[in-house]
C-alpha cells in the first residue's frame, strides 16, 4: 500500500480510570516491557517500579536480604532496610545502573514512570536535592515515597514515630515540587476505620494529605503476607495470610476518599497503588474472578472515584502475578488465568486512553510526547479488505532512526530506533475480519523520547518531548499469500 497522504492530527487522552502495572519488586525480578507488550497487547498509563535508598546505612547498597549477619530472617522485612533492590542514583551517582535503564525503557515505549522508593527519614533536605536531579529527564513521573506508612512492617516504621514519617514526607514532597517540577508526590497512607468513622492517623498525616499531588492507599484482595517463609494451609491459623469480601474492600475504599475530601476540603486524584488477589490464599480461578469482580464495580459505579490502581505484579515469585516465575529459570513466567482475565479489562475503553481525531495536517509534522494522558500524533486511514496474510509498517532511511509508537485497532506495537519493518500481523490472530467483511482502522503515530529522557533545558521540555515525523511509514497489507501449493 502506498503512502497515505490524508493524515490528521490525534489526541491521547486521559482514560476513566488508569491502569498502571509493578513490575518487578522484592518478589520478583524485572520484565522487559516488549515481552509484556506482545503478552498483553496494549500499554499501560504508567509502570511501577520499587526500590530503597538507605546511603547512610553502612551496609549500603548491598542488598537487604544479601547483608551478612548472624541473625535469621523471620519476615519479609526483617532486614536492616527493605528488601527492594537498591536505588544507586542519589549520593552514588550511578545514573546509567538501575532503576534508570528500566525508566528509559518505560518511557521509550509510550508509558510513565511510577517510582516507589523507601527512604531512610532522617536524610536531610541536601540529602534529597540529588534524587530529585535524577528524576529531571524522566518527563511527567509519579514518585510513591514510604508507602503503607501507618503500618509498622516497614523498616522505616521501626526507625521513625509516625509525626517524623509524616513530616519527612512533607520535606520530601517540598525538594520534588522545587527542583524536579515534573515529578508529582503520592502518599499511600491509611484506610477509613469503620470502628472510629475516621482514617488510620488522619491528625498525623494532615499535613502530609494536603501537600501531596495524589492519594493513595494499597489493599489486597487476599495476601500472604508469610510468603516465603511459610505456606498458606487450609485450616492454618490464619496469621500470615488473609483473605477480604471484595464488595467491603470496594466501600471502604471508597469510604477513604470520602473521608479524605472532607478531611482535607480538597479533592485530589486517587491511586490504589497495589491491588491484587494472592493465589496462595485463592488459588489461580478465584484469583481471577475477585480482580474481575472489583474492575467491574469500578466500571459500573456511577460517582466515580478512583484514578487509577496498580496492579501488582506482572510476574511475581510467590502467587502475586499474571504470571508465576518458574522456579526453574527466572527469565521464565509461567502464565495464570488472572493474566487472560485482565488482557480483556485492559483493552476495555473503560480502561483505555481514548484518542480523539483533530484537523487535517501536512509533513513533516510535529509531535509531541508529554505522557500517555496527554500527546499528540497523527493518523491515517487503512481500509482492509479481507482478513490479511501480511500487514506491515516498512520504514526507509528517513524514518529508521525514529522512535515510534503505534496504535492500530486497540493493539499498540514499538518501533525501537534502527527497526525496518514492523508486522502488525498479532491482531489479526486474536480478532480475524468476518468472511466477507472489509474494515478500515486508524493506524495512530506517537513519538516517546528516543533515549527515554527529556531535555531539561525548559520547563516546557521538563515536560514534553518533540519529534518532527517527515512522513509516514509505508503500509503493506496483503490479503493473499505470496505463493501458495496446496497439496493436503
Amino acid at each position: 500500500m502506498k503512502e497515505i497522504m490524508k493524515a490528521k492530527s490525534v489526541f491521547l487522552k486521559p482514560s476513566k480510570c488508569a491502569l498502571d502495572l509493578g513490575v518487578g519488586s522484592e518478589r520478583a525480578l524485572y520484565v522487559n516491557q516488549d515481552y509484556i507488550l506482545r503478552k498483553l497487547g496494549k500499554v499501560h498509563r504508567g509502570i511501577s517500579l520499587m526500590y530503597t535508598y538507605y546511603p547512610k546505612d553502612k551496609e549500603w547498597p548491598t542488598r537487604a536480604s544479601l547483608i551478612s549477619t548472624d541473625k535469621k530472617a523471620t519476615g519479609a522485612w526483617d532486614y536492616p532496610y527493605e528488601d527492594y533492590f537498591p536505588y544507586l542514583g542519589g549520593v552514588l551517582g550511578r545514573t546509567d545502573d538501575e532503576p534508570f535503564n528500566f525508566m528509559k525503557e518505560i518511557r521509550q515505549r509510550g508509558q510513565d514512570v511510577v517510582l516507589t522508593l523507601t527512604i531512610d527519614p532522617f536524610l536531610t533536605e541536601e540529602d534529597l536535592i540529588p534524587i530529585a536531579k535524577d528524576l529531571l529527564p524522566y518527563g511527567r513521573i509519579l514518585l510513591r515515597v514510604n508507602h503503607e506508612c501507618t503500618g509498622n512492617w516497614f523498616c522505616y516504621t521501626k526507625r521513625a514515630s509516625y509525626q517524623q514519617i509524616a513530616d519527612f514526607y512533607v520535606l520530601v514532597c517540598k525538594v520534588m515540587h522545587e527542583h524536579a517540577p515534573n515529578v508529582k508526590m503520592i502518599l499511600c497512607a491509611g484506610m477509613y476505620q469503620n470502628d472510629t468513622g475516621k482514617i488510620e492517623m488522619e491528625d498525623i498525616f494532615l499535613e502530609a494529605f494536603k501537600v501531596t499531588d495524589y492519594w493513595s492507599f494499597d489493599q489486597y484482595l487476599a495476601l500472604h503476607w508469610g510468603w516465603p517463609f511459610d505456606v498458606a494451609k487450609k485450616g492454618g491459623d490464619g496469621t500470615t495470610f488473609a483473605c477480604y469480601d471484595v464488595d467491603e474492600v470496594y466501600e471502604r475504599s471508597r469510604k477513604t476518599v470520602e473521608r479524605l475530601r472532607m478531611l482535607t476540603g480538597m479533592d485530589k486524584p486517587v491511586l490504589m497503588s497495589e491491588l491484587n488477589a494472592d493465589g496462595d490464599v485463592t488459588g489461580p480461578y478465584e484469583q481471577s474472578n475477585m480482580m474481575r469482580h472489583f474492575m467491574e464495580l469500578l466500571e459500573k459505579e456511577e460517582n466515580p472515584w478512583l484514578s487509577g490502581f496498580t496492579l501488582y505484579q506482572f510476574r511475581d515469585d510467590g502467587r502475586l502475578g499474571l504470571e508465576i516465575t518458574d522456579p526453574n529459570n527466572k527469565d521464565v513466567g509461567i502464565e495464570q488465568p488472572i493474566l487472560g482475565m485482565y488482557k480483556k479489562q485492559l483493552h476495555k475503553p473503560f480502561f483505555s486512553q481514548p484518542i480523539e481525531s483533530g484537523s487535517e495536517v501536512s509533513f513533516p509534522c510535529k509531535l509531541r510526547w508529554g505522557s500517555s494522558e496527554d500527546s499528540e500524533g497523527v493518523e491515517v486511514s487503512v481500509k482492509v479488505e479481507k482478513n490479511p496474510h501480511f500487514a506491515e509498517l516498512y520504514f526507509d532511511e528517513e524514518l529508521i532512526d525514529a522512535n515510534l509508537m503505534f496504535e492500530f485497532g486497540g493493539y499498540w506495537f514499538y518501533k525501537a530506533p534502527g527497526v525496518k519493518c514492523i508486522d502488525l500481523m498479532s491482531y489479526f490472530f486474536e480478532n480475524p475480519l468476518e468472511e466477507g467483511c472489509s474494515k478500515e482502522f486508524k493506524l495512530r503515530i506517537f513519538a516517546p523520547p528516543a533515549t527515554g529522557k527529556n531535555s531539561t533545558d525548559s520547563k516546557d521540555s521538563l515536560l514534553n518531548y518533540y519529534y518532527e515525523l517527515p512522513k509516514l511509514p509505508e503500509i503493506r497489507i496483503e490479503t493473499e499469500p505470496v505463493s501458495i501449493t496446496k497439496k493436503y
